[in-house]
């Protein structure tokens, strides 16, 4: 088990991708801080299965973050995968929700890089990956914050890659297409209501129109990605954004 040794913080790991992620890492050996919301009985129960611990944590303001890197410990593999969507127009998106989505997709990402990079460069070994998302890439309506959150995402990784690049750290991101999460389910009545549509049209002429392979991406799929990219073999594979997403960025 190559991560042996190695400790892996994924946040929003309770579920979803986030949590396939660190099973996989627990999986090569690495010991897991989990991070993410959920009945205290399954969070337990998860911790028990992967030999992890959970630290929750705001982490829409930097004062969480700083806690939970603060409690999580020197941190090896950091995996900012924590992520809420919001679907309006643009001329009715709560700017609220606006606030709250750049925090937790864009600015935790960074807060929890700034934290954790004196300990990777110190030792001349790190990996930080991000769960972007096909929309780091495309836009669609109705999403202004978490496109442009996306987006910043992948600006963000471009930049880590940069400055870490000589100190055996490397900074990439995974931009799924669709998958099915609770984040991806959650989102289906919003996109209802703004464009007036059956459950089943969201999904069919919605969420899977733009994926050729008219499925939904899997989480196993994901995590396999992330977890190549802590391997040795990929040291020179920095700065990168790689889409799963079934073909949608490919036109």
């Amino acid at each position: 088990m190559f991560l042996s040794g190695k400790r892996a913080l994924v946040t929003g790991s309770t579920s979803g991708i986030g949590l396939a992620i660190a099973r996989a890492l627990a999986g090569e050996g690495a010991g897991v801080v989990l991070n993410g919301f959920g009945p205290p009985d399954e969070i337990e129960r998860l911790c028990a299965e992967l030999g992890a611990v959970h630290v929750a944590a705001d982490l829409t303001t930097a004062e969480g973050v700083e806690a939970l890197m603060a409690e999580a410990g020197p941190i090896d593999v950091l995996v900012n995968n924590a992520g809420i969507q919001h679907v309006a127009p643009v001329e009715d998106f709560p700017p609220d929700k606006w606030e709250a989505i750049i925090a937790l997709n864009l600015s935790a990402a960074f807060h929890t890089a700034r934290l954790a990079v004196p300990h990777m460069k110190a030792q001349g070994w790190g990996r930080i990956i991000a769960t972007a998302s096909a929309h780091s890439l495309a836009a669609s309506p109705f999403k202004s914050a978490y496109v442009a959150a996306k987006h910043g995402i992948a600006g963000l990784t471009k930049v880590l890659a940069l400055e870490l690049a000589e100190h055996g750290v490397t900074a990439n991101c995974i931009s799924p297409g669709y998958v099915w999460t609770p984040l991806v389910e959650s989102q289906i009545p919003d996109t209802m209501a703004a464009r007036g549509m059956t459950r089943e049209q969201v999904i069919n002429d919605v969420l899977l129109a733009k994926q050729p392979t008219k499925a939904f991406v899997q989480p196993e799929e994901v995590a396999a990605l992330a977890v190549f990219l802590c391997r040795d073999e990929a040291r020179n594979i920095n700065g990168a954004n790689y889409t799963i997403d079934g073909g949608w960025t490919a036109e």
